[in-house]
């Protein structure tokens, strides 16, 4: 699996268009040690290894709905089975599939929804898992105040960064509180532990000040060295 970076970053327009998709109960499961996927958000991937080649497959037939976990500390001995990933990811909906040589193929998937695992399965090359999911229906708004201290790290971190001038359309007042939160969640370059954490936050509002908290860690750490992706 290769995340392609080139393709990742879309403007706020081509994030809020996702209508209510079906989400089926019993979904594929793509664990990787690297990845953490967002609700409006959208990750492109090269797949390669033929257990998740199957995976693809499948779910262009059936459901559309693939799930992205991230796997626990010790993956590495035990990659190429079923090692542990932790309870929450997010659903992604496969918007499209590009084929390449030798059963090899370039997907976009599409953050959806949180969700919980319930129960795994390995009756198949790739793990599957049945889920609940854990949509935030309560606050999908910040306080304005919220917003602004958010934007106010941002711009400071981009400043000092020199790159304010390819984030400004995220300024917009028409960009979501959740469409804003999770893209900046998704974009910044911290551990996917951090990744993690923003994503388990119990509301919004949570996920926002944790996200300000390791803006600000990031603009003092290592003189820039991390920042955005």
């Amino acid at each position: 699996m290769q995340v392609d970076r080139e393709r990742e970053h879309q403007g706020p327009e081509d994030h809020d268009k996702s209508a209510p998709f079906p989400i089926p109960s019993r979904i594929p499961i793509f664990a990787l040690p690297n990845v953490v996927l967002f609700p409006k958000t959208y990750l492109p991937l090269h797949i390669f290894e033929p257990r998740y080649r199957q995976m693809v497959d499948d779910a262009a037939r059936t459901g559309q709905c693939i799930g992205m976990a991230l796997l626990k500390e010790g993956w590495e001995p035990g990659y190429y089975g079923n090692p542990p990933i932790y309870g929450m990811g997010c659903v992604g909906r496969l918007v499209s599939v590009q084929p390449l040589a030798d059963g090899r193929s370039n997907i976009l998937l599409q953050g959806l929804q949180r969700f919980e695992v319930a129960e795994e399965s390995y009756d198949k090359a790739y793990r599957q898992a049945t889920i609940t999911i854990k949509a935030r229906m309560v606050d999908t708004t910040l306080d304005g105040s919220v917003r602004r201290q958010l934007i106010g790290f941002l711009e400071r971190c981009l400043r000092s960064r020199d790159e304010a001038r390819s984030w400004q359309s995220w300024f917009r007042e028409d960009v979501t509180d959740e469409v804003l939160v999770n893209t900046l969640s998704s974009y910044l370059e911290c551990t996917p532990l951090e990744k993690q954490f923003l994503l388990e936050a119990d509301s919004l509002h949570q996920q926002a000040c944790r996200l300000s908290d390791l803006i600000q860690f990031l603009m003092h750490d290592h003189h820039g060295t991390k920042g955005w992706g």
